[in-house]
């Protein structure tokens, strides 16, 4: 009996122990993956707080990627890497654990340099080790760089020259650097400084530094709008640093046009172009600065205007002949060279003033400026819709086909409700003071470029009947109505005709 009551206790014993030993180990494979999910994730928001504060006192612009688009190695360890930092204005590219030793021991653009012997100064190649471009050539033996499979190669961050590492000799390395093929566009790093010291003298004679003398240097000021169509505008404003002194180039989503262009008062009178990427928006932002400068007095500083389009329409640079969209197929070279070619021409911009009816009104009338048209009905209407839900949630927005779609579903929504059903009953149109009788419309457009609605040539239309072409620069406005939603995507698709109503000097609309 006893020897049973011992036997029954060793097992109960045995069977808590087995209990007390499941309950550890499921306790340690629930716990400790647990624990080193935490310990992993501190080091990690560690690690990046480290990058963000490296990130935050460099002097280079560092950006972080998961992925390289080409073959890329780090400039202090060599090693091939996939994912990693690069500096958008010089180039250079690390692995996180080097990030730090880069930041201390290679030298990013100098975009204002010190110069004793003032504008007319030369500056020797800044030379960068690896990751050429694989179309590049040696300027020593014209062969291709960059074709072994390492770090391999030197490129200089301002002419864009490349080198073999055996063809690298101590001349090259002491040689003056002449900007390269760009160089009529590109602000010296030198040449702010000495613009500067000018200004402190009260100094404005700023023609005589023109950099070694050119006689055709024409500065260009990059102003891109990140937020605009396919948000291409990040990657251009890293492209357009690479080739030009980061100082012109501006982030619009960080800084206004009107203190980008404050930039233009320190340059030659009358030689300054400005490239604007992004949308009509945009670009009528940018002129409304110009038209500042105006006001304050800067006439003589006032630049020429290029445009690449990132916008959904882009209708003003359509007419332009800057082209209907860039969804990246041009190289940002070329951009470049069509910029220092370009021919100056007259866009007219007019004055829209909106004025509350009523004798004891005591409200001042709102003034607008006008690039493209003016309209009043369905188009205005799923514009307005547009905007408002982009400014809510701009996310949403990233590309030229979903803001297509959402113009789409509005257009489809007004053709069921037809808000502005029977507006000839409740506008009266005048042409230089001409009244004109309206027929049944529900939409007004008042034009004064040759395309409206993302590249449709509303004007001319189709059929044997002559009508003028719509000019940019002739001082009229051409007005024409259309009957609704539906009637708007007929004339996009070539199926129907506007209302011609005429063409006049000015418009006046009441109810």
């Amino acid at each position: 009996m006893a020897g049973a009551e011992s036997g029954s206790g060793a097992f109960s014993m045995s069977s808590v122990v087995a209990d007390w030993s499941l309950v550890f180990w499921t306790l340690c494979s629930v716990i400790l993956p647990v624990l080193i999910t935490l310990w992993c994730s501190f080091h990690r928001s560690r690690r990046q707080m480290l990058i963000r504060d490296i990130f935050c006192k460099s002097k280079h612009d560092w950006h972080y990627t998961d992925l390289f688009g080409q073959p890329s190695y780090c400039c202090v360890c060599a090693q091939h890497i996939l994912r990693g930092t690069f500096c958008s204005c010089c180039g250079l590219r690390v692995c996180e654990g080097c990030l730090k030793k880069a930041d201390q021991h290679f030298l990013c653009k100098e975009i204002v340099m010190r110069s004793e012997g003032g504008a007319h100064s030369s500056m020797p190649h800044h030379w960068i080790r690896g990751n050429v471009p694989l179309c590049s050539h040696c300027m020593v033996c014209k062969q291709q760089c960059g074709t072994q499979p390492k770090l391999c190669d030197y490129r200089c961050v301002w002419c864009q020259c490349t080198a073999h590492d055996e063809c690298m000799l101590d001349c090259l390395k002491t040689e003056e650097c002449t900007f390269g093929e760009f160089k009529d566009l590109i602000i010296p790093p030198y040449y702010l400084s000495t613009i500067d010291q000018m200004r402190k003298d009260k100094r404005t004679d700023y023609e005589k530094v023109v950099p070694y003398c050119r006689e055709h240097w024409i500065p260009v000021i990059i102003l891109a709008n990140t937020r605009s169509g396919n948000n291409m505008g990040e990657t251009l404003l890293g492209e357009f640093k690479i080739l030009l002194n980061p100082v012109q180039v501006f982030d619009l989503s960080k800084i206004t046009p009107a203190k980008a262009l404050q930039l233009c008062s320190l340059l030659p009178c009358n030689a300054v172009r400005v490239l604007v990427c992004g949308g009509d928006g945009t670009v009528g932002w940018v002129l409304d600065a110009i038209d500042e400068m105006k006001i304050k007095g800067q006439e003589r500083f006032i630049p020429q205007v290029a445009i690449l389009p990132l916008g959904t329409g882009n209708d003003l640079s359509n007419t332009l002949g800057w082209g209907a969209g860039y969804a990246g197929e041009v190289p940002v070279e070329q951009i470049l060279r069509n910029v220092m070619e370009a021919d100056g021409i007259v866009l007219d911009r007019w004055k829209v003033q909106v004025t509350s009816k009523g004798y004891y009104n005591l409200r001042k009338p709102k003034v607008f400026t006008m690039n493209n048209y003016f309209s009043i009905g369905p188009d205005a209407l799923m514009a307005l819709n547009f905007h408002a839900h982009r400014e809510k949630t701009p996310s949403l927005f990233s590309s030229r086909i979903i803001n297509k779609a959402v113009y789409f579903f509005y257009g489809t929504k007004d053709c069921l409700v037809q808000e502005c059903k029977d507006l000839n009953k409740k506008v009266e149109l005048e042409l230089d003071g001409e009244r004109i009788e309206l027929p049944n419309l529900e939409g007004i457009i008042v034009l004064n470029i040759g395309y409206w609605g993302g590249g449709c040539r509303l004007w001319e239309g189709m059929g044997d009947e002559p009508y003028p072409l719509a000019r940019h620069d002739d001082g009229l406005l051409e007005v024409v109505g259309v009957h609704g939603s539906f009637h708007c995507a007929q004339i996009q698709v070539k199926l129907a005709n506007p209302v011609r109503l005429g063409q006049a000097h000015t418009v006046r609309m009441y109810d």
